[in-house]
């Protein structure tokens, strides 16, 4: 019974070292992404600038998006206890929901759609909103209440133990 307390600090510092981890490739490579991309398209004068409406927002959005989506995989690999079977349902749910979603009738498709993990957060990394979409910061929110979820509950099962 004293080994399974012993889990959950391992389980939050997984959940640090994955942000972190991902935070410092991601916010980096956003950036150079967009500089990279403003420096071809000014050779036909279509660059926009960071002082822009929503582009700071989108830059910085496209580095926390995949930090939430490695939080949500750990969770659900917690969850699973098997990363084969982790990654799995990290799949399918960024992208078998999605296509189950588009099987609804009617306006349903688009209502249950935009509350999805892949979908909601990527509204953070737009510049200009899609009304089909959830706000930017509110997706984002969607998708962090998703990475809470799972996390909350692969601690819940580690408490539990392996019964």
């Amino acid at each position: 019974m004293a080994a399974v307390p012993r889990r959950l600090p391992v389980l939050w510092g997984k959940a640090a070292l994955v942000v972190a981890a991902i935070a410092a490739v991601s916010l980096p490579a956003a950036f150079a992404a967009f500089l990279a991309g403003q420096s071809i398209l000014s050779r036909d004068h279509l660059a926009v600038a960071l002082s822009q409406p929503g582009v700071v927002r989108a830059v910085i959005g496209s580095a926390l998006y995949p930090a939430v989506i490695g939080l949500v995989g750990l969770g659900l690999g917690g969850l699973v206890r098997n990363a084969a079977g982790g990654i799995a349902a990290l799949f399918g749910m960024l992208y078998g929901m999605p296509l189950a979603a588009g099987f609804l009738p009617g306006h349903w498709a688009v209502e249950v759609g935009r509350y999805l993990p892949a979908t909601a957060g990527q509204a953070v990394t737009v510049v200009q909103p899609d009304p089909t979409l959830l706000q930017p910061w509110t997706g984002f929110g969607v998708l962090c209440l998703f990475a809470a979820a799972s996390l909350g509950l692969a601690a819940a099962r580690m408490r539990r133990g392996d019964a």
